[in-house]
């Protein structure tokens, strides 16, 4: 009889890492990843970043080699879609017909994209960008491309307008809101990008409500906004955000709301099941939810659930953090910024070399660092360390921030 051991649903960040840890946490049993995708684990930021601009090749994105796997006994599954799974029974059936039974059942499934409502979406030269397939055809578009209208203006879709405008493209970005990146940064921060796009001649187009997409031949040739504009396109894409992928926890009866539902350990209401990444919804201490989608976030939850797994706790309490890349422009964001009350600066925005540090009820909760990688990493340890920085020290570029880390 095969013995049961953990199966990991989803073979990106979070799901590679719950295996990892699982062997560093001195599991020794059977591990089978499974992955929808045919390729084996791989970073994912870079695809909309040193993918496009052509400056990374495919090759090192994979994250561990097949050497890896093989040393760590993980079986891992590629091009193979998990279609049930069976609490009672402890085991979850393949689309192929195979059934594998579980001890311990981690989902990371992540996330798709969200699609547009509208007539024409489904014209060719409409494109998202979540997988690698997805980033080989925006690039292949890229090309062939003249005019490059990017619908949203969150992090996805600035990246891409960078990278096509880098090329010596046509390039407008719509954006719904008031403002760039509402959803996900300051109005400070998001000025100051809107200011940085229009510099490099990006046509930047705020509360452009989009309502339809006109093709000729099948392809698309024009997006129209509500004001009724039309604005000709033959690339278009589409960064209106991602949807969690919630579809195997909701049909098997876990709890979701926004995200399948965990607590700070990565646990769902089967004790038996964690998930990570970007398909959850964390329940914190306070009781609000939290959903965050990044790289870190994904990895410190798959070393919580790999120890959940195993009957130990691991809560998930390192601060934050995320980066964007655009032009000659790094951002490096730790913390929450949402509920801050002041705002400080250090360095000078118009030299694009700066940070910003956000304080709420005196206590610092986020910064936003813009090509000062120094700030950045002590700012992870001031935030990690409760440091007791006050907005004044922040803003004094003589002070040492590393002072208050030792």
């Amino acid at each position: 009889m095969v013995e049961a051991g953990m199966v990991i649903v989803g073979a990106g960040q979070g799901g590679l890492q719950v295996a990892e840890s699982l062997r560093a946490e001195g599991y020794d049993g059977p591990i089978t990843l499974i992955g929808e995708e045919a390729s084996a684990p791989y970073h994912r930021p870079p695809l909309s970043k040193a993918i496009l601009a052509g400056t990374m090749e495919e090759a090192q994105l994979a994250i561990r080699g097949a050497e890896f796997f093989e040393r760590q006994r993980i079986a891992l599954l590629t091009g193979t879609r998990v279609a049930a799974i069976d609490r009672s029974a402890r085991h979850v059936r393949l689309e192929d017909g195979r059934r594998l039974d579980y001890r311990g059942l981690a989902l990371a499934t992540g996330a798709r994209v969200r699609r547009l409502p509208i007539a024409g979406d489904e014209l060719d030269g409409v494109l998202g960008l979540r997988s690698l397939d997805d980033a080989r055809r925006i690039r292949a578009a890229l090309d062939h491309a003249e005019r490059v209208v990017v619908i949203g203006g969150g992090y996805i879709g600035l990246e891409v307008a960078a990278a096509a405008r880098k090329r010596g493209l046509e390039v407008t970005i719509l954006e719904a809101a008031d403002r760039l990146l509402a959803r996900s940064a300051t109005p400070f921060l998001a000025g100051f990008y809107a200011d940085l796009h229009r510099g490099q001649g990006v046509m930047v187009e705020l509360g452009a409500k989009v309502i339809g997409l006109d093709g000729q031949g099948g392809s698309v040739t024009a997006v129209r906004t509500a004001d009724g504009r039309v604005h000709p396109a033959d690339l278009v894409v589409v960064g209106v955000g991602i949807v969690p992928d919630t579809a195997l926890a909701e049909a098997c009866g876990l709890a979701c709301d926004g995200g399948v539902l965990v607590d700070d350990c990565a646990r769902t209401d089967d004790p038996a099941i964690v998930a990570v990444g970007d398909c959850t919804a964390r329940r914190t201490s306070t009781g609000t939810l939290l959903r965050l989608e990044s790289v870190q976030n994904a990895v410190e939850q798959g070393k919580s659930a790999a120890a959940a797994l195993l009957g130990r706790e691991r809560p998930v309490t390192a601060p934050p953090w995320f980066w964007s890349d655009q032009y000659d422009v790094k951002l490096q964001i730790v913390g929450l910024s949402a509920e801050h009350d002041r705002m400080v600066l250090r360095g000078a925005p118009e030299d694009r070399r700066f940070s910003a540090f956000y304080f709420r009820e005196g206590a610092l909760v986020a910064i936003d660092s813009v090509n000062r990688p120094a700030d950045h990493m002590v700012g992870r340890k001031l935030l990690d360390r409760k440091a007791a920085l006050t907005p004044e020290q922040a803003a004094d570029e003589g002070f040492p921030l590393a002072s208050l880390t030792r």
